[in-house]
């Protein structure tokens, strides 16, 4: 079992590209992240993920769900909190409204670079942040939080043994997760200033609950409490057996692929077609049931098909119709390239294809066994104020476009592996 969820990981890693980022938080102080994407597709939508108290980014609940989210379609943006990790600041001077303003900034960054966040994250009090920030965050369609408290003051358990020094001397430091931390009073005093129960209680976002019934952080009260104020359309799911961090890597793809099905009914996708999982250029997937064919170029997309004579639907383009239009496309640019280069006066250019099997009748050996040869016709109409000479030079470079030297040059080698994968 322990092989098999490397193996995943891997494969997942494979399927996603990592870039690091810095954005300003509302107070100009840097902020680092990761941003986590498909390769070869846009994300059918943003995230942002918001890690527990005094964790980063890179804790292992994040980057897990991060890696299963994108592996699902989503980009996920995780970044660490206003002095923690890798970001600028003092986390002494940090407090739960400031965590807020981290999370807006977050937002803004993704709104001016890549698209709005549609969907929220958060972990322990990271869910707690969430519910507020997606009250003033335009475009958020969905929250979820992970193992969080209901309130923000529930965190003053936690810091119980600084209270008084806190008190009497504006700051302490506490041990949390075996770590020290500098805890100010405009921390504790912050705590108390929100009320998550009269955010929920006028929000009227998609909420999906996610807590195990053995965390001991925090008990699971917190989620029936949450529930219980919020509006629907609102989930509980239980992560039974898991503990608040989600430790097993087992835990934490199941809650990723549980926000992943749940969400989906709540954002609004700018990826309408088809998705193919690849880590490649190009990936075409067929199913057993007909002849139509999803292709995936890039971040591109498109339907091939077989003529219904053929047994298909003719819904898209047939492969040797595609194979045309490769030529014809490269072709096409490649002439352009030369008359702007040469700065000759053309209005527009085109390409007529069409594809078939000739004999070789000038064959020298027709005993050969191969007695046919693949033909491709191609017939140019170049519409500009161009001479005879200006003009028997395009065709002549027209075989000089890279597809046409693949297709008549070139000692083509396809390597097949079988991909193993889910």
């Amino acid at each position: 079992m322990l092989f098999f969820l490397e193996q995943r990981n891997l494969y997942l890693r494979l399927l996603m590209k990592s870039s690091s980022v810095l954005f300003p938080n509302g107070q100009g102080i840097q902020l680092s992240a990761v941003l986590d994407e498909p390769i070869g597709k846009a994300p059918i939508a943003f995230v942002i993920f918001a890690h527990c108290f005094t964790c980063g980014k890179n804790i292992s609940t994040a980057t897990r769900i991060s890696a299963r989210l994108v592996h699902e379609g989503f980009g996920v943006l995780r970044f660490d909190f206003t002095g923690l990790g890798q970001s600028e600041g003092a986390f002494a001077e940090t407090s739960f409204l400031t965590n807020l303003s981290d999370i807006y900034s977050a937002a803004d960054f993704l709104k001016l670079n890549y698209r709005s966040p549609q969907l929220l994250i958060g972990h322990s009090l990271g869910g707690t942040a969430v519910i507020h920030a997606a009250d003033k965050i335009d475009g958020i369609k969905a929250i979820c939080t992970i193992g969080s408290p209901f309130e923000a003051h529930h965190l003053t358990h936690m810091l119980e043994s600084g209270i008084e020094e806190i008190e009497r001397t504006g700051k302490a430091l506490i041990k949390i997760g075996g770590r020290p931390f500098p805890i100010g009073k405009k921390f504790i005093d912050d705590l108390n200033l929100v009320s998550s129960k009269e955010v929920l209680q006028r929000m009227r976002k998609a909420l999906l609950i996610l807590h195990s019934p053995q965390d001991e952080i925090v008990e699971i009260k917190n989620a029936a409490d949450i529930y219980q104020a919020a509006f629907h359309p609102k989930s509980f799911v239980s992560l039974d057996g898991g503990d608040h961090l989600l430790s097993n890597k087992v835990d934490a793809h199941y809650a990723a692929k549980v926000i992943a099905a749940w969400a989906a009914r709540y954002l609004e996708s700018e990826v309408d077609e088809p998705s193919i999982e690849t880590e490649h250029q190009v990936a075409v997937q067929i199913e057993q049931k007909a002849f139509t064919t999803e292709v995936q170029a890039g971040r591109h997309f498109l339907i091939a098909d077989e003529p219904l004579e053929l047994g298909g639907k003719d819904e898209g383009p047939s492969p040797y119709q595609l194979l045309c239009a490769a030529l014809g496309t490269c072709t096409a640019r490649t002439l352009k390239m030369y008359a702007d280069r040469k700065n000759w006066d053309f209005k527009k250019i085109t390409v007529h294809l069409s594809h078939s099997k000739s004999h070789k009748i000038d064959a020298e050996n027709a005993v050969e066994r191969r007695t046919k040869m693949e033909y491709i016709s191609r017939l140019i109409k170049i519409e500009g104020d161009l001479d005879a000479d200006q003009r028997a030079k395009m065709l002549e470079i027209a075989n000089k476009c890279p597809v046409h030297r693949t297709l008549t040059e070139a000692d083509v080698v396809v390597e097949t592996q079988e991909l193993i994968g889910e």
